[in-house]
């Protein structure tokens, strides 16, 4: 007996979700430094998505997949950024939002998610199955299940970043050669990749992950889903994922050229260099991309280069102790 085909996301699908998010998202700009240009000598663009609504890119899919359901109440599970994306979207598309979220979550991302009208329901990330309480809660409510990144509508959303950066990137006359893009489950992987590889043909599409957490960069090397040992650690909340989506990997395999990894402590020389030559706030989740390109992880030399720096919901009292350090 054949397994049913999984869905799969096409370039129609982003520009839909670019016409359902005009007006409603930001579009959020393409941020350049000098200083940044000459210490890795290429033209780095850093497309700047902790300046979207809720501080990071998740609000793009949110809103697509809430504006295409019928249910008048969605749940969710997120560490935080999908969390916001989601009840801010749900809120102004007057739906109900309940969010599963470990307890142990950056406390600006808790009081985010709550201070947007979501009821959050907590979790212990290293002894419970969120997505198993996600499913419950949906069953129990009727609620539409908003899944971080296996979901068509969402990939979708976070195309639309794509778009941004070919068109973005054409204002200056200029084309993207090289493309790195923070990944956890690779949603937006899997998006950006499926727009820029129509809007920019022949560009080179990598991931950027956490040390330990590295399982799109092993996946993409094998060719199959490879999941992370348990108990790893790192800064990096955001991109915590077990291993790539069931949705996103064959699309990310497909168009990925490969993965790189930033540690924690380049992880923090990033976000310092963010705030220094972009005046930027990046969280660590959101910084890998631009740590793993500072730490020398491909050969950029005058090429045209985006990372994409997701996010900037991070917590005061890290990001302090973070630009204090050397």
């Amino acid at each position: 007996m054949r397994s049913r085909p999984l869905p799969t996301l096409s370039l129609a699908d982003i520009e839909a979700a670019a016409q359902r998010l005009h007006g409603i998202a930001l579009r959020t700009p393409l941020l350049r430094s000098e200083a940044l240009d000459a210490a890795l000598g290429c033209r780095l663009l850093v497309k700047a998505e902790p300046l979207q609504r809720t501080g990071s890119f998740k609000f793009r899919g949110a809103y697509n997949a809430i504006a295409q359901t019928a249910a008048q109440a969605v749940v969710a599970f997120s560490s935080g950024n999908h969390a916001q994306g989601v009840a801010l979207a749900a809120r102004l598309l007057g739906k109900a939002a309940t969010i599963v979220m470990p307890a142990d979550a950056p406390a600006a991302k808790l009081d985010g998610t709550r201070g947007l009208g979501a009821t959050v329901v907590t979790y212990d990330r290293w002894r419970e199955d969120r997505e198993a309480i996600g499913r419950r809660i949906a069953a129990e409510t009727g609620a539409d299940l908003i899944r971080p990144y296996d979901d068509v509508r969402i990939m979708a959303g976070q195309g639309t970043i794509g778009l941004e950066i070919a068109a973005q990137a054409a204002e200056l006359g200029l084309v993207p050669e090289i493309v790195v893009v923070c990944a956890s489950g690779g949603g937006l992987m899997a998006g950006v990749a499926t727009a820029l590889t129509a809007r920019a043909p022949g560009v080179a599409l990598y991931t950027a992950e956490p040390a330990g957490f590295d399982d799109h960069a092993r996946s993409l090397a094998a060719g199959v889903r490879l999941a992370n040992a348990p108990g790893g650690r790192s800064i990096c909340d955001a991109l915590l994922s077990p291993q790539p989506g069931e949705l996103t990997f064959p699309i990310n395999r497909a168009l990925v050229r490969g993965g790189v990894v930033a540690d924690d402590r380049e992880v923090g020389t990033a976000m310092r260099a963010a705030f220094r030559h972009l005046k930027l706030v990046v969280e660590p989740g959101g910084a890998v991309a631009l740590a793993a390109l500072l730490a020398g992880r491909l050969e950029l030399r005058d090429r045209t280069v985006v990372a994409v720096a997701s996010g900037g919901n991070v917590d005061a009292a890290l990001y302090a102790r973070i630009l204090t350090e050397s």
